[in-house]
């Protein structure tokens, strides 16, 4: 069994925030899954990581509760931030594209993806 605080010496601090040390997995990631009610054996599979790591993420979660789920709702908001930022700049380009007429040269393959979508469908149905 591990101590306490070789536990706590596997989490460290790097650009990314809290992170798993030895991989670029923070402890964000793991809060993710664990929001989500994921149990921990699937998380550590999902990161590829031993037992130590995941017990040691989970032991910092703990012990450290108030300030690493302040950090998460940062790092959260900072996320959706991004996210409609780049929509935002992204929305005018996205529609040109969708107006665009189609490249020459192409109608025999988007002839055959529309059959295969419409015989997607059909089977839905």
């Amino acid at each position: 069994m591990t101590s306490a605080a070789n536990k706590q010496s596997s989490i460290i601090w790097t650009e990314r925030g809290l992170t798993i040390s030895g991989t670029r997995i923070t402890l964000y990631d793991v809060m993710d899954y664990l929001k989500a009610q994921y149990p921990p054996k699937f998380i550590r599979d999902a990161f590829n990581l031993t037992d130590e790591q995941i017990h040691a993420a989970l032991f910092y979660i703990e012990a450290h509760q108030t300030e690493v789920e302040a950090e998460y709702q940062e790092i959260l908001k900072t996320a959706e931030e991004n996210r409609q930022y780049w929509e935002e700049q992204n929305r005018e380009r996205f529609a040109r594209i969708a107006a665009a007429s189609p490249r020459p040269g192409y109608e025999a393959i988007r002839a055959k993806l529309q059959e295969r979508r419409t015989q997607r469908e059909a089977k839905k149905q």
